[in-house]
């Protein structure tokens, strides 16, 4: 594939025909690439891996740790330097003391740049998404993580007149606003608000900060819960507690409500929509591109089947899965550490979705195509996936999300299974 896409403009975004291809809309997938060979070294111990992994990085992620134009320095960097780093600290890397520094650099530099990209509300405010200042991206609660971990490095962004901007505090300002404005609770905020609802994108009139409307961009509609978007916040949401869980203590705390708050904020946010998923997919907990979607009701009771990749009315998303089942477990682990009796359903339901990725149709055993997990959806609205010959709907590809979390849900479960260190976004950030 690296050969393949060499001089090519863009980053590989979607398999067509089994083959990656870029898709210019944001550069936000180049740092799944470069982090699935990391994973891939980390699996098999194969040096080839580490060495692509290192120079591809040091060639092309400099820019997408000053690139300002973007909701998803999450996504690109800690993917790539966030587990270089990680490696290293674990001694999987042989210790190199300008390695280090570079990645740690680079988290700092790319938290302090994500920070700026921030939208004031009248209470708290938010990272808004590559569309301008009056959207909120739901997308964006896995990716604000970068200000975690640069907080974490002991770093701080700043503004105008030299002021100092709290990296963690303002992560976390962002994950409370995405609790109320991108989740619903069943609480009649709107005529379709039930219980895990996720809308892809929240609008404002930046003019005051008054929160508008419900939109999305890759989703059926506003009032309906595009899964991929979903499975971000399910996660998200997942790793926000696991960090409070772990940092209990931290001052910045205290200015947002107190940890008691930000704990019942998130973890409402995290089981409404986890509890949404298990509602809204097919019995094998792979789910469709969106619970609205309109071709659903040709598929009869299709929440009681298994799921369909080859249906001639409306296509999967396995990629919202292999974010999803993440989610799932992650919130299963948390609330067994605090003996809620849950605990035990959210797991199962994750291991339930793993077991069916992990296989047949899911997971590719086609040699000849350069995807790892089969039929992913990106942009069902625009027409942006590509529909095999005889079909009437996008099935068969892959993405490049998809692969990526893929291998990184089999390595965190790999790492429960051989009792090793509880994987998290922010394990081995500090060295020991």
């Amino acid at each position: 594939m690296n050969r393949h896409l060499r001089g090519n403009t863009g980053s590989p975004v979607v398999t067509v025909k089994g083959v990656y291809e870029p898709r210019s809309w944001t550069d936000w997938t180049q740092g799944f690439q470069y982090g699935s060979e990391l994973f891939q070294y980390n699996a098999t111990g194969d040096a080839f891996f580490l060495d692509l992994a290192i120079e591809n990085i040091k060639a092309e992620m400099t820019s997408h740790v000053s690139h300002f134009g973007v909701h998803d320095h999450g996504f690109n960097n800690l993917s790539t330097y966030g587990n270089l780093l990680r490696l290293l600290n674990e001694g999987k890397v042989t210790e190199a003391p300008w390695l280090r520094e570079y990645c740690q650099l680079a988290l700092k530099l790319s938290a302090s740049v994500q920070a700026q990209r921030w939208t004031q509300l009248p209470k708290g405010g938010y990272i808004y998404s590559f569309n301008g200042p009056h959207s909120l991206f739901v997308d964006t609660i896995r990716t604000v993580r970068i200000l975690n971990v640069g907080h974490l490095l002991g770093h701080c962004s700043s503004g105008e007149n030299d002021v100092k901007i709290n990296l963690l505090q303002r992560g976390l300002e962002h994950a409370l606003a995405t609790a109320k404005y991108s989740i619903y609770y069943g609480e009649g905020r709107d005529t379709y608000d039930v219980w895990g609802r996720t809308a892809h994108e929240a609008i404002f009139n930046v003019n005051d900060g008054n929160f508008r409307s419900p939109s999305t961009q890759q989703g059926y509609s506003g009032f309906s819960t595009w899964t991929r978007g979903l499975g971000w916040a399910m996660l998200g949401f997942a790793e926000q507690l696991e960090f409070l869980q772990k940092h209990d203590d931290l001052p910045e705390y205290e200015a947002l409500g107190g940890r008691a708050y930000l704990e019942e904020t998130f973890l409402k946010a995290a089981r409404a929509t986890c509890d949404f998923y298990i509602g809204h997919t097919a019995s094998d907990g792979i789910p469709y591109w969106d619970t609205g979607a309109p071709g659903l009701v040709h598929l009869g009771e299709w929440k009681d089947k298994p799921s369909d990749p080859f249906n001639d009315f409306e296509p999967i998303d396995s990629s919202a899965a292999a974010i999803g089942a993440q989610g799932l477990l992650r919130l299963g682990n948390y609330l067994s550490k605090i003996n809620d009796p849950d605990s035990d359903t959210y797991w199962a339901a994750g291991l339930t979705v793993a077991h069916t990725l992990f296989k047949e149709p899911y997971l590719s055993s086609d040699p000849s195509h350069q995807g790892l997990m089969l039929h992913s959806i990106y942009h069902r609205p625009n027409g942006w996936d590509h529909i095999p010959e005889n079909s009437r709907i996008p099935n068969g590809e892959a993405c490049m999300w998809g692969d990526y979390h893929a291998r990184e849900l089999a390595h965190y479960l790999q790492q429960i299974i051989d009792n090793n260190p509880y994987y998290t976004f922010f394990k081995d950030i500090i060295s020991a």
